[in-house]
């Protein structure tokens, strides 16, 4: 299952970026992820709380944005949503040049991370 691959990588790369002052905690990772991608998104929410374990990632959300698979035709430049299988002829001319415009993605768009806590307020002595 390369979908625990992709979320330890995910993980990896949230625990290695640059972090807002004051920030301890991730509450969610928007990830794009395109049709053709090959990723279970199923089994990709599960790999990644599995990874996000013992680290600030740990009770953070994952929320994956599919992004579907499109093709242009080199020919006529129709466009068309591939689909799966993926039809990679044009619907229009029947051409065989075609340029995948989206559907391989498989990014992290959006970190959001939580505030660091507000330390307890100090009892004054009498």
């Amino acid at each position: 299952m390369h979908e625990m691959s992709i979320a330890l990588a995910v993980v990896d790369q949230v625990e290695n970026a640059d972090r807002p002052t004051g920030a301890t905690t991730v509450n969610s990772v928007r990830l794009q992820v395109g049709e053709l991608a090959g990723v279970v998104p199923d089994a990709l929410a599960f790999s990644f709380e599995l990874a996000c374990a013992g680290t600030v990632l740990e009770g953070a959300e994952l929320i994956t944005e599919p992004v579907p698979a499109r093709a242009r035709c080199g020919a006529c430049a129709d466009t068309w949503p591939v689909g799966m299988p993926p039809r990679l002829s044009c619907p229009g001319c029947g051409g065989a040049t075609t340029e995948l415009l989206s559907g391989r993605e498989l990014q992290i768009i959006r970190v959001c991370w939580n505030d660091a806590p507000a330390p307890a307020p100090i009892a004054e002595e009498r």
